[in-house]
């Protein structure tokens, strides 16, 4: 059985607080929370304060995922906000700096990789053990809706072999195009998150449907 994290960019905003409570009552175990500078990739999202307010009244764990250059600045602040598990990007800082905010991140909370679809993800074999969870996007990161790239599957199947030849326990994250459709290839993840799909449907049913 996978756990649930619904990306809260798919959300109404306007209705922020509402939609955060509905997911959590429909069984979600995560929120997944995508923030975006504009430079590392081509979109621009929420920042610190929204974190904030998202935290205090979410009764689910924030799991927030960096999209943004040199996240080592920012790591504090985004625990101080409220991460329970802080996602960066190996492609957004010098390999010394994210080892050292991975590092920073797991004195308090849990700490979490992720690559680009472009990206070799033997690239992260000496960080993996500094991780609680690895991200896999199956769309490139930027924008919800796409479509899911399968090619990626095979980072999956990497990254569940490595776990088990390194005797880790890191977490095996999806992102991009979960749907009832793509569910059959993520037998080896851990943690599912979606976004349309769960919030233009019945938050409940769609939840469980890819459980």
């Amino acid at each position: 059985m996978k756990k649930i994290a619904p990306s809260i960019l798919a959300a109404d905003f306007a209705n922020l607080e509402k939609e955060i409570k509905a997911v959590a009552l429909a069984g979600a175990d995560y929120l997944h929370v995508d923030v975006m500078d504009g430079h590392f990739v081509p979109n621009l999202t929420i920042g610190i304060p929204v974190v904030e307010a998202i935290k205090k009244v979410s009764p689910i764990p924030l799991d927030v995922h960096l999209m943004i250059d040199q996240p080592e600045k920012y790591i504090d602040a985004f625990l101080n906000a409220g991460s329970d598990i802080l996602t960066i990007h190996f492609e957004s800082s010098s390999l010394q700096k994210i080892k050292e905010s991975l590092t920073k991140i797991r004195s308090r909370a849990k700490s979490g990789l992720t690559l680009k679809p472009g990206t070799d993800v033997t690239n992260l074999t000496s960080l993996l053990p500094l991780c609680d969870l690895v991200l896999v996007m199956t769309v490139e990161p930027g924008f919800g809706g796409q479509s899911f790239m399968q090619d990626q599957v095979k980072k999956i199947e990497w990254l569940f072999e490595q776990r088990r030849q390194l005797k880790l326990n890191f977490l095996i994250e999806v992102d991009g195009g979960v749907n009832l459709e793509t569910r059959k290839y993520l037998d080896q993840a851990d943690i599912l998150v979606a976004g349309s799909y769960i919030f233009k449907g019945n938050y409940a049913e769609k939840i469980q449907s890819i459980r």
